[in-house]
């Protein structure tokens, strides 16, 4: 089994939570990014930088994340893709995509960015914090048990 992280967004805390379950589960995990991100030093991470430009991690983990795999996004389209082919997806806060909450989850983004785009909200996400760890543990630790029984 494979865990992908989209690295230019994940926050070091829920990177590091993967690394700990595939050192006791002993799965591959792949950081895709766009330039180069800190990788911790065991044999069971790669990194992969792919060409910068718009998408262009996204569209490496759309083309080679495999059915049966798990990707760390926060990126409502790309999960979209993801959801679509198979994959499961999960954000950083614990938060899994699926078919059922992905049209919910696109119009709340979708909203959010006329929003900012209009200036009538403005900001981001609160800072990564120890509920969002734990959250993120959580349903890290679900859904690769899932996944491992599915492909067993």
């Amino acid at each position: 089994m494979r865990v992908w992280i989209d690295a230019d967004a994940c926050p070091r805390g829920a990177r590091d939570q993967v690394v700990k379950f595939a050192l006791k589960r002993g799965f591959e995990v792949l950081l895709v990014a766009g330039q180069a991100v800190a990788r911790p030093s065991f044999a069971c991470v790669r990194l992969i930088v792919v060409p910068s430009g718009p998408d262009a991690a996204d569209d490496y983990l759309v083309e080679h994340a495999l059915p049966g795999e798990l990707v760390i996004c926060s990126d409502v389209p790309l999960a979209d893709r993801l959801v679509k082919k198979g994959v499961a997806a999960l954000d950083p806060r614990g938060r899994e995509f699926d078919e059922r909450n992905m049209g919910e989850r696109l119009a709340v983004r979708n909203l959010f960015t006329d929003l900012r785009e209009q200036g009538q909200v403005g900001g981001g996400q609160a800072p990564y914090g120890d509920k969002d760890r734990q959250a993120f543990a959580n349903s890290l630790d679900r859904i690769l048990t899932r996944l491992k029984t599915l492909g067993a």
